[in-house]
C-alpha cells in the first residue's frame, strides 16, 4: 500500500483476476475504511473525498483546540482547506491569506451548523467589517467560496451568499502613482551606487511588486532580461533591462544572492522593505504617499506614455486581468516601442 499526497488517502493496485486496477481509499485511525470511486481529481473522487473528510467525526480531528464535528463550519473548512480547489491555489502568499481568513471564521463560528447559517447572518458579519471595506470585501468573497463549495459537494443545498453585494468603497485611485518630480527629487538625493538607488531603479525599471523586487538578485539576469516568477501569481516574465538599471547595478556593489540587503547582510522581508523604503523617501522630503507600488504604476504610466499597449503593459508588469492597466492606455492595440530599447 503506498500512501498518496492527499490527507489519510491510500491507494493499492488491485491484480486480482489477472487486471492492474488502481484503488483509492479513506482510512483514518479509529474510522470504517471508504472507498473512493474514480481517480484523484475527478469530480466525483473530490465530492467522496470531502464527504469522507467532512463527515467522519469520532474520533474527531483537532484544530488548535477545538474537536471537530460533522455538519459544523469547522468540518466545512477542514475539507475546503483539504480539497483540491485550495491546494491548487498557485501563490504561497493568496493561499496563506485564504487560510488565515477561513481560520479565523472558524474559530468564531465553527462549532455551529453549517446548515444554520442564514443570509441575514452574513450581511450583518459583513456590515460588522464595514470600517474596513477593503478587507470585508476579501472575507465575503473568500465565504461565497466557500459556501459555493458547499453546495457543488452537497454540504449544503443552498448558497446563502449568492447576490450579496461586497461594500462600496470611495474611489481613491490606489496607490499614488509618482510623478516625473517625485521620480527627479529622489534620484538626485540619492546617488547612483547607493543601495537607496538601487531599490529605487528596480522597482521602476521592473514594474514589479515588492515581494518581487526583493528577491531578485544577479542570477535572475540573463541575456539582458530580468527573469521574474512572481510570488503573488505565479507568473513567469521576462523584462528587458532597461539602460539606466543596467548602469545602476554595474555601479553597485553586490555579493548576495539578491541585490538588496539589510544592514546585517540578510535580505529584505517585504513589510522590512516598505518601512526602510519610507524612510528614504523622508529623508528626500518626499510625501508619505510615495511608496514602491507607486513606482510601480509609474512604469506602468510611462510605459502608456510611450505608446504600450496594455497587452504588453501586461506583460512587463505581470497583471493578471487588463482592468488595472488599461488606466494606463487609451488603446489596447497601437503600434508601439519599449522606451528602454
Amino acid at each position: 500500500m503506498t500512501t498518496i499526497k492527499l490527507k489519510f488517502v491510500h491507494a493499492w493496485i488491485d491484480k486480482r483476476r489477472g487486471g492492474a486496477k488502481a484503488r483509492f481509499w479513506f482510512r483514518r485511525r479509529g474510522h470504517k475504511p471508504v472507498p473512493l470511486p474514480g481517480l484523484p481529481g475527478s469530480a466525483e473522487f473530490n465530492k467522496a473525498y470531502a464527504e469522507a473528510l467532512a463527515g467522519q467525526s469520532a474520533p474527531p480531528i483537532a484544530i488548535g483546540a477545538k474537536r471537530i464535528k460533522a455538519g459544523t463550519i469547522d468540518a466545512l473548512a477542514i475539507a475546503y482547506l483539504h480539497s483540491p480547489e485550495f491546494v491548487s491555489i498557485p501563490s504561497p502568499i493568496t493561499k496563506a491569506t485564504y487560510r488565515n481568513i477561513i481560520e479565523a471564521f472558524a474559530r468564531g463560528h465553527g462549532d455551529k451548523p453549517l446548515a444554520d447559517l442564514e443570509r441575514k447572518h452574513i450581511k450583518a458579519m459583513l456590515a460588522g467589517k464595514a470600517a474596513t471595506p477593503a478587507a470585508a470585501n476579501l472575507w465575503l468573497r473568500l465565504l461565497k467560496k466557500l459556501m459555493r463549495f458547499a453546495v457543488e459537494e452537497s454540504l449544503r443545498a443552498d448558497d446563502p451568499a449568492v447576490g450579496i453585494a461586497k461594500i462600496k468603497t470611495r474611489a481613491t485611485g490606489g496607490f499614488h502613482t509618482w510623478t516625473e518630480e517625485e521620480i527627479a527629487q529622489f534620484e538626485a538625493h540619492h546617488a547612483i551606487g547607493t543601495r537607496e538607488r538601487l531599490a529605487f531603479a528596480l522597482c521602476l525599471y521592473t514594474a514589479q511588486r515588492r515581494s518581487d523586487v526583493i528577491r531578485m538578485g544577479p542570477q535572475h539576469i540573463r541575456n539582458g532580461l530580468v527573469r521574474v516568477k512572481q510570488a503573488k501569481t505565479g507568473a513567469e516574465l521576462s523584462i528587458p533591462v532597461h539602460p539606466h538599471l543596467l548602469a545602476i547595478l554595474d555601479a553597485t556593489p553586490c555579493g548576495h544572492l539578491t541585490f538588496l540587503v539589510t544592514q546585517y547582510g540578510k535580505p529584505f522581508s517585504a513589510a522590512g522593505f516598505t518601512l526602510r523604503f519610507r524612510e528614504w523617501c523622508d529623508e528626500t522630503g518626499l510625501p508619505k504617499g510615495c511608496s514602491p507600488h507607486g513606482l510601480r504604476k509609474a512604469a506602468c504610466r510611462r510605459l502608456a506614455e510611450a505608446g504600450c499597449s496594455a497587452n504588453v503593459i501586461a506583460s512587463i508588469s505581470g497583471h493578471v486581468t487588463l482592468a488595472e492597466v488599461q488606466r494606463y492606455t487609451k488603446a489596447a492595440d497601437q503600434d508601439f516601442h519599449y522606451p528602454w530599447i
